[in-house]
């Protein structure tokens, strides 16, 4: 193995800059693995915190082998390379083998719905592997990845004399590395670019500690170009990467596929997609005026645009969070939506649109808003998840107007979910809704699979009347042959028997009688538990799976890289890691909430932890008797608030109400915590291993997080309270 002189080590300006630097790759490498495995590796995206909490760890190992002789930096070439020979690996058997499945959580009978996983029945494959071995791997391998640039951190923090001036340093490239990855996210940069750069950074320190090899650099240049390997020569696809997803447009029939998932096809309006026209044409035949004013989310690249114009809409707010989706949709739907003045595009979440908005509709749609990643590595939350809660249902009650009407559709896969989307709309509305499923059901129950259903909620009775008076409602599979008929009619009654022979199929619609057989429809949704697809408040067996093979995976690497000799992990920095990591997660789901749940977002979240680390720093440095006692009681009697408080208490009132006091109480304990930190690691003997020994504790606290399906997002905070208790009560190791 490589080694390194350690009385070769740097100098303290060259320490310095090496804090900085590394800040800058740890986390500008960490988001890019993040955004291009959860892309690549099947299914991973579902558990992008595992490719976070991997980074964490492997810079944790490499902060404790400090000391260590090995130069786990000049490993990184062929440790890369490994690991994205095993993503080729696995996406070539999954991409050729059609007996390969990789099995998510048994979604014939799930306790949580992963969208696009369910395509491959495991029952029927030859060879099935779990997710979690899956993720288990690529977990150690990316975690091996990290070591080196961890080290290298470890060595800079032990040769500047400063500690607190010295992690100042390196948050300090951390805010340029979030703010560089930003900019990149918002030019729509391939990841050749983000590995480029990160790659650069590492060749220079290789180059910086004499261990630059010509097959070093080789090795890293196959690795780079690895990223950018992929791409189709054939010109039938389109491969763009949004901030969300790597977004494939097959040119030859409109389908757009993201991160290696089916997700959207453009249909002309002339061929087929129907099931977009229903709403509109059950409000002309139950005799309704034609819908004027209408709200679609998730508008994509623009079926429900192209249906909804048809039938007489005078303003369309379309709301889309992904732009190369909603680009997509402008420049290639046939029907060009999109191009009509009608159409008011709109580029955001569609939460923050339905909060922010003072127009009323006469109609809300949610058009199949299914994201198929989650919003960040630190919560367990998905991108449409706070538009499926009780709060969110009273912010579409409020826009829309009093006869208004709030549809959904999707292919929902479980009963259970139905059921439980039509009992919160029921409570927030006051009416039944109508459930129609395709193919018609003349019963739903919890426990079955289904397909596309809508829901039409709302209190405006012509549509259930008609039903009720007129029985079965007709759909032809193409949208024109039903815009002459009356589809409470048979065709068969009309003398369409011989027509619907010859274009397209008539299929009935009517409302399903609801059947709960399963207790997961009685588990309603809330801000505070936004987890639509969770079949109840539980941690599902695979989250346990996985905590118990990743908690595994991670002592044995610890141990691995443990300094030699006898040796314990610093307590105090370990809980005020663990117990760091749910702060960042409070912040990131306060924030989704009350400013959308964007990339951008996310972005503004991090950027300003970091901020205000820096900024607590700053205080350490200025006021070195800080006590620790007050700052203590103050970050406990702000979560102590944050447990009591619910979160929707914020969602209305004035500009301090919404948006000040809920930003204080979200972000104001970082400070706190910040302080106590960086007051606790001036004083470390082995300022290495206390680094170290935070950044396992984050590992486990983000473990913990998984306790959010449980808990609820206000009583996790009490995870994070104990873990600060735990930090006071251990003694710190004064140098």
């Amino acid at each position: 193995m490589p080694t390194t002189n350690l009385a070769d080590g740097p100098n303290q300006r060259q320490a310095g800059f090496n804090l900085f630097l590394v800040g800058f790759l740890i986390l500008f490498l960490e988001l890019a693995c993040i955004r291009w495995f959860s892309a690549k590796v099947v299914f991973l995206q579902f558990f992008t915190n595992i490719v976070l909490l991997a980074a964490f760890l492997g810079m944790s190992c490499g902060c404790l082998a400090a000391r260590r002789t090995t130069n786990w930096l000049a490993l990184f070439p062929g440790l890369a390379l490994v690991t994205f020979a095993a993503v080729a690996t696995i996406m070539a058997l999954y991409a050729n083998w059609g007996q390969f499945a990789v099995d998510v959580g048994h979604q014939a009978s799930p306790q949580e719905v992963f969208f696009g996983t369910e395509y491959r029945n495991p029952d029927l494959a030859k060879f099935v592997v779990p997710i979690e071995a899956i993720a288990g791997l690529f977990f150690v391998l990316i975690a091996l990845m990290f070591v080196g640039l961890g080290q290298t951190l470890g060595r800079a923090f032990d040769a500047y004399p400063n500690r607190v001036a010295g992690y100042s340093l390196n948050i300090g490239g951390s805010l340029a590395g979030i703010v560089g990855f930003s900019l990149l996210s918002f030019a729509q940069a391939p990841p050749v670019v983000w590995f480029g750069i990160s790659c650069a950074g590492i060749v220079y320190l290789l180059y910086q500690d004499k261990a630059l090899s010509i097959l070093r650099l080789a090795t890293i240049i196959v690795v780079v170009g690895f990223t950018a390997f992929y791409t189709d020569r054939s010109g039938s696809h389109d491969i763009r990467w949004s901030p969300y997803y790597a977004v494939d447009l097959n040119k030859s029939n409109g389908v757009i596929t993201v991160n290696s998932i089916g997700h959207q096809e453009m249909m002309p309006f002339s061929e087929r997609g129907s099931s977009y026209s229903l709403i509109h044409l059950l409000q002309k035949h139950s005799g309704g005026a034609p819908f004027k004013n209408v709200m679609i989310i998730g508008a994509g690249s623009g079926n429900d645009l192209a249906h909804a114009l048809r039938f007489g809409v005078e303003r369309i707010d379309a709301v889309e969070i992904d732009p190369v989706i909603q680009n997509i949709g402008i420049h290639n739907h046939p029907d060009k939506p999109y191009q009509d003045p009608r159409v008011v595009p709109h580029l955001d979440d569609g939460r923050h649109f339905l909060r922010t908005t003072e127009r009323k509709y006469d109609l809300v749609v949610y058009a199949l808003v299914d994201s198929l990643i989650l919003h960040s590595g630190y919560a367990n939350i998905r991108l449409e998840s706070y538009l499926f809660t009780e709060q969110a249902f009273q912010d579409v009650r409020r826009v829309l107007k009093q006869d208004g009407v709030f549809v959904m559709y999707n292919y929902y896969r479980q009963g259970w979910i139905v059921q439980r989307v039509a009992e919160m709309a029921k409570q927030v509305f006051g009416c039944d809704p109508l459930v129609l499923p395709l193919p018609y059901k003349e019963t739903l129950t919890s426990s079955e699979a289904v397909g596309f259903t809508t829901i039409i909620a709302g209190c405006n009775p012509r549509i259930s009347t008609a039903f009720r008076d007129r029985g079965q409602f007709w759909l032809n599979s193409i949208p024109p042959e039903n815009l002459a008929v009356n589809g409470f009619d048979k065709p068969q009654e009309k003398g369409q028997d011989k027509a619907a022979a010859q274009h397209g199929d008539w299929v009935p619609l009517a409302p399903a009688k609801l059947v709960v057989d399963n207790e997961g429809a009685k588990q309603s949704t809330s801000d505070d538990w936004p987890f639509l697809y969770v079949s109840g408040r539980l941690i599902p067996d695979l989250t346990v799976r996985s905590m118990i093979l990743l908690g595994v995976l991670g002592l044995g690497l610890v141990y691995l890289f443990k300094p030699k000799g006898a040796w314990r992990p610093n307590n105090r920095m370990f809980f005020l890691g663990a117990a760091f990591m749910l702060l960042e997660t409070k912040a990131v789901v306060q924030m989704a909430l009350l400013f959308g749940s964007t990339w951008l977002v996310n972005s503004a979240v991090f950027f300003t932890a970091l901020l205000l680390i820096l900024a607590a720093n700053l205080y350490v440095i200025k006021v070195p008797s800080t006590r620790l006692a007050r700052h203590y009681a103050g970050l406990l009697a702000l979560l102590a608030v944050s447990v009591l408080v619910p979160l929707d208490t914020f969602l209305s009132g004035g500009i301090v109400w919404r948006y000040v006091i809920p930003c204080a109480l979200a972000l104001g304990p970082m400070f706190f915590a910040g302080v106590i930190f960086a007051r606790s690691f001036r004083d470390e003997a082995n300022p290495d291993q206390a680094f170290g020994s935070n950044i396992a504790g984050s590992v486990i606290g983000g473990l913990a997080e998984s306790c959010s399906t449980l808990l609820g997002f206000r009583y996790l905070l009490i995870v994070a309270i104990g873990f600060y208790l735990l930090s006071a009560w251990m003694p710190s190791r004064k140098g």
